[in-house]
């Protein structure tokens, strides 16, 4: 018999399927054995019946512990009280492998210990509906970037330079050179753009921060498009447009997972383009009628990008930073040369940038003024300076953070559960 899968059942209803699957756990109930599988694309109760089913396959079902593996036969049958719709009449039981001392167990675990068996942990219910998400998160990026004329194009790893200054970066030997892992593949977005127009990355970053936060990982993926002749405001509202069918879309294929992880989809049914829109300076003006103690020309740290986004209820942007502690790229405001044309989008309920863009500098002389402002070797980003030397025009583009847009969507309350295999300030294992 071909193998079904626990997704599909509603296919078979009243038919006899064979699933590959673990046992999740089970439970007894004298001559009933009520068996909670998975397979990886969900969960099913299988019901056991003794007077129904060989004396073989009862003992087999009271063999089976937890995260043994089997193939299992039964009948499908409808049940509304089950999520699915639908619970599995067994039949028959074939034992792969008996799982002993499994070592996550339905009780209370800290996050040290499941970290440590992380690799065990992804099995979880709650951890396969984020993995789940993130899955489709990263289909609707794609979907909606492929089909508004963006190309995809893949940046090198190993740089040999830096895009926002070396004090985060991990150093390697590139044989007899230096060398570092990416920050962002953007100067390289840059580059393509010039060639085919709109352009995206979508690969890992690393960022040698010893950030313990919530928000920060040391490894993480970004997607990064950048846009020849798009200047600022058109910049916003691609990403307005972009993030919310990215959320649209998870709330359209991801309900189960969503309810399963206790989600409140009513915050996200909200997030529709357009986003609300403040500047840097309104920012402050706000920040200290709350109460915080913070001037112009100093850069928002999580609780003033909290304070900001809870006052409105989808994404709001922040635009017209200091150029003081904006990267060296970033074009300047033509009427406010103190100020760039740049944005970062700030989500609600806490979990704070999720993008952050700007406009590029086209000015080749102002180019050149700021890699000796920002003391940036000139033979190292020769090539960069050579994109305004040979048909400058103007460009934008952003650069959004899988894993916080994950954490936000999901409603997750730290970002170590929104890549599978997380990377930390004390974590390289597993």
């Amino acid at each position: 018999m071909e193998l079904a899968t626990i997704r599909d059942v509603s296919r078979h209803a009243g038919q006899s399927v064979r699933i590959g699957c673990w046992l999740h756990n089970k439970r007894s109930s004298g001559k009933i054995q009520f068996l909670q599988l998975r397979d990886g694309t969900g969960f099913i109760q299988g019901v056991v019946v003794k007077s129904e089913v060989p004396e073989d396959v009862w003992e087999a079902a009271v063999k089976l512990t937890q995260e043994s593996s089997l193939y299992i036969t039964g009948t499908v049958r409808e049940d509304t009280r089950s999520q699915s719709g639908f619970e599995l009449n067994v039949t028959g039981i074939e034992t792969i492998q008996i799982a002993v001392d499994y070592p996550i167990t339905p009780k209370e675990h800290g996050v040290d210990y499941l970290m440590d068996h992380r690799h065990l942990w992804l099995r979880s219910p709650r951890q396969r509906a984020i993995m789940v998400v993130r899955s489709h998160i990263i289909r609707a990026v794609q979907h909606y970037l492929d089909e508004n004329g963006f190309y995809l194009v893949d940046p090198p790893i190993l740089t040999p330079s830096s895009c926002e200054g070396t004090t985060n970066l991990f150093h390697t030997k590139y044989f007899d050179e230096d060398a570092y892992l990416t920050q962002s593949g953007q100067l390289y977005m840059e580059a393509a753009a010039m060639a085919l127009g709109k352009v995206y990355s979508f690969g890992p970053t690393f960022r040698a921060e010893k950030s313990k936060t919530r928000r920060h990982l040391i490894e993480f993926w970004m997607i990064e498009p950048e846009m020849a002749f798009v200047d600022h405001e058109q910049n916003l509202v691609v990403q307005e447009q972009f993030v919310s069918y990215v959320v649209q879309y998870v709330l359209k294929h991801c309900r189960k997972e969503l309810e399963t992880l206790g989600r409140d989809v009513s915050r996200l049914e909200n997030v529709q383009a357009p986003f609300p829109r403040i500047t840097y300076d309104e920012a402050i003006r706000r920040l200290q009628e709350s109460g915080h103690e913070i001037a112009w020309g100093e850069d928002f740290g999580a609780p003033h990008e909290t304070e900001i986004a809870n006052q409105f209820d989808k994404p709001v942007f922040i635009t017209h930073y200091p150029a003081s502690f904006k990267a060296f790229y970033m074009k300047p405001d033509p009427t406010r040369p103190e100020v760039v044309l740049c944005a970062d989008m700030i989500a609600p309920e806490g979990y704070g940038e999720i993008i952050g863009g700007s406009q590029r500098i086209d000015d080749p002389q102002l180019m050149q003024e700021r890699f000796a402002e920002h003391e940036l070797g000139e033979d190292a980003y020769r090539w960069y300076l050579d994109l305004r030397r040979y048909g400058t025009v103007p460009h934008s583009g952003f650069g959004l953070g899988l894993e916080r847009t994950v954490a936000w969507i999901c409603g997750l309350e730290h970002v170590r559960e929104t890549i599978p295999f997380p990377r930390l300030l004390n974590r390289l294992y597993p």
